[in-house]
């Protein structure tokens, strides 16, 4: 089968191994799929993964031993956990010491032809909603998380940095929800596309300006954004930390000792509340997606994507 692979270098191959479906597992044909950030670090040596890169993605069920499943147009949350160990019996399967994660860590991705899940994992979509939609539904579903980890009282001042494909998303669900909130980043027709959704937006060189905030989202991508957020939260407020990359963070944490500021890790979220969102029209990502390449030119999506909000691979 044809797949996007990362193993030192980057390349299309034609001859890639199709996987092998297991018991409790879906086969499922990739019909599109999303780049992100998490993409591109990992071809700068994050999580050391080699395989098929990819994990934002819909497609159609093509065999599973769940015969409600086969045939469904479905997303699939990225975590693999083996179900029994401490963490997995409390509920916390997304983090299993011994998981696998689609297209980030020991399980190839969604750039392929075709990906295996176990069948826990799929989400089917909504008949409303388009496949251009389904794609964003598990950075939605990251979105999410923000806002019910940072849990908002009414009055609280929030602000998201980073103008990217996930801060965007991130100030659409606060928005989608009824909590004010104001994007800080550095490309106004990005911010734009935040305004129109009814977010504050600002430039984030402006931010010495603003009153410091109960809550900041940092979703800059940067390893200089969790500085930014420690210089523009008030003493005991909140930080919710989105950014991932390959490089390490160097930033004096005296401030949040002193300030008494909780910083809460941020990672995958509920995806039936992301589609729950498109389905209703209370999020609307039809604006960022940027461009699409079919697989063949997954190579050169890649590079597009390092300066754009959202690039697609067409597969199937």
């Amino acid at each position: 089968m044809r797949a996007l692979v990362y193993d030192g270098k980057l390349r299309l191959r034609t001859d890639h191994p199709a996987p092998a479906r297991r018991p409790g597992e879906s086969l499922v044909s990739v019909s599109l799929a999303g780049i992100c950030a998490t993409d591109l670090e990992i071809v700068k040596g994050y999580m050391g993964f080699h395989g098929v890169l990819g994990h934002e993605f819909v497609g159609r069920v093509q065999e599973s031993d769940r015969g409600d499943l086969v045939g469904k147009r479905v997303v699939g949350e990225i975590n693999c956990p083996c179900g029994s160990c401490p963490l997995c019996l409390r509920g916390l399967g997304k983090h299993c010491p011994t998981r696998s994660v689609l297209g980030i860590q020991g399980h190839d991705g969604a750039f392929a032809d075709l990906l295996v899940l176990p069948d826990a994992n799929l989400h089917p979509v909504p008949e409303g909603v388009s496949d251009r939609e389904a794609v964003f539904v598990e950075p939605l579903a990251a979105a999410w998380q923000a806002l019910i980890q940072a849990a908002p009282a009414k009055g609280e001042e929030t602000v998201v940095l980073g103008d990217g494909r996930l801060g965007i998303l991130v100030a659409m669900v606060f928005v989608s929800e009824g909590f004010p909130v104001t994007l800080l980043g550095k490309h106004p027709e990005k911010l734009a596309l935040a305004g129109a959704a009814g977010a504050e937006t600002g430039l984030v060189g402006e931010a010495r300006r603003l009153p410091r905030a109960d809550l900041v989202v940092e979703a800059t991508g940067s390893p200089s954004g969790l500085e930014t957020a420690l210089r523009i939260v008030r003493p005991a407020g909140r930080i919710v930390l989105k950014t991932t990359i390959a490089g390490p963070h160097t930033v004096g944490l005296a401030s949040l000792v002193v300030d008494e500021v909780a910083l809460i890790g941020s990672r995958c979220g509920p995806f039936n509340r992301a589609l729950e969102s498109l389905a209703a029209g209370a999020v609307d990502v039809s604006a960022l997606a940027a461009a699409e390449f079919s697989l063949e030119r997954g190579v050169e999506a890649m590079r597009a994507a390092a300066g754009a909000l959202k690039v697609l691979l067409a597969v199937s």
